[in-house]
């Protein structure tokens, strides 16, 4: 197995809060990637590769991890396959042994594994509701328990969640991602705070409208017409302008900076103002921008990445 190198090493007695910021060294180190097989995280698992990294990449598509893997592998990279469904909590919980059979450690979890589901609240049923909430909530929840105890053995670590602009802002038709997001950036920046005297830096990302194909996936609930849903979904997508790669490469600088917060997208960066600028009133410059993409109250669509 490849010796690991080592962060750089620091001073007798430094202090932990200098110590979180050292830049974190990804050549050798073990990545774990979930969502790998599509968007941002395999655009994101395909940059840690080049940057030297070694990857346990995660996914429920095993036909597409295993390609990845191939591709990785030809290119010199240390890569192992993870087939797991985020709702099994018990498969969840037991992935940090299956990674350990095939790496010494693990440095970084990135999650980047998310749902979405088109419907309003009236149109949607609460198991609809549910499955969206189980995925983006307890999905990150069940991943950072496992991993945590790895990531605190390590000499510097980084854990990063990928919430939403949908964890910024809340528009109208979204409620169930909004929801999960929301609830997945309070559980990140609360860990964050658990954490501070530790040498384990915690990162909540926020892509704004990125070219993946999660809104062309999502289900779609049962009270809503199939064509009706296909035309709000095609709108949406037409309104986002970062690709997975120029999100992946703003993910893994962030990571490597072990920044706090990291924003994808001009439009992440303006919903952060405005919502703090006019936190009720944002929803009436928001509600055109919504409207542009036919997305109405009797128009259910996908959440933005």
């Amino acid at each position: 197995m490849r010796t690991t190198p080592q962060p750089s090493p620091a001073p007798a007695n430094e202090p932990v809060a200098r110590r979180r910021r050292r830049r974190l060294r990804l050549d050798g180190a073990v990545c774990v990637v979930t969502g790998a097989a599509s968007g941002m995280g395999l655009e994101s698992a395909r940059l840690l590769a080049r940057r030297g990294a070694r990857l346990a990449l995660v996914d429920r598509n095993a036909d597409v991890l295993a390609e990845l893997v191939e591709e990785l592998r030809a290119a010199g990279t240390e890569a192992s396959a993870h087939v797991v469904d985020l709702t099994d909590l018990d498969a969840v919980a037991a992935l940090p042994d299956a990674v350990l059979a095939h790496h010494d450690h693990v440095d970084v979890l990135l999650h980047c594994a998310g749902v979405s589901m088109l419907g309003t609240f009236e149109q949607l049923t609460l198991d609809e509701f549910r499955w969206v909430v189980d995925v983006n909530l307890w999905g990150t929840v069940a991943l950072a328990k496992a991993f945590l105890p790895l990531l605190r053995e390590r000499p510097a670590a980084h854990l990063a969640n990928v919430s939403s602009l949908y964890g910024l802002a809340a528009p109208a038709g979204r409620v169930p991602y909004v929801t999960s997001k929301f609830a997945v950036r309070g559980f990140t920046d609360a860990l964050r705070h658990e954490l501070e005297r530790t040498d384990v830096t915690v990162s909540a990302v926020y892509p704004g409208g990125v070219r993946t194909g999660i809104i062309h996936h999502a289900r779609v609930a049962a009270t809503v017409d199939a064509d009706v849903a296909s035309r709000a979904a095609d709108a949406q997508a037409a309104l986002y302008k970062t690709t997975p790669e120029q999100a992946a490469e703003t993910i893994v600088a962030g990571i490597e900076r072990r920044r706090p917060r990291i924003f994808v997208g001009r439009d992440a960066r303006l919903s952060d103002l405005v919502t703090r600028v006019a936190p009720v009133g944002y929803w009436s410059v928001m509600r055109g921008i919504v409207a542009k993409a036919g997305d109405t109250a009797s128009t259910a669509s996908a959440a933005a990445n």
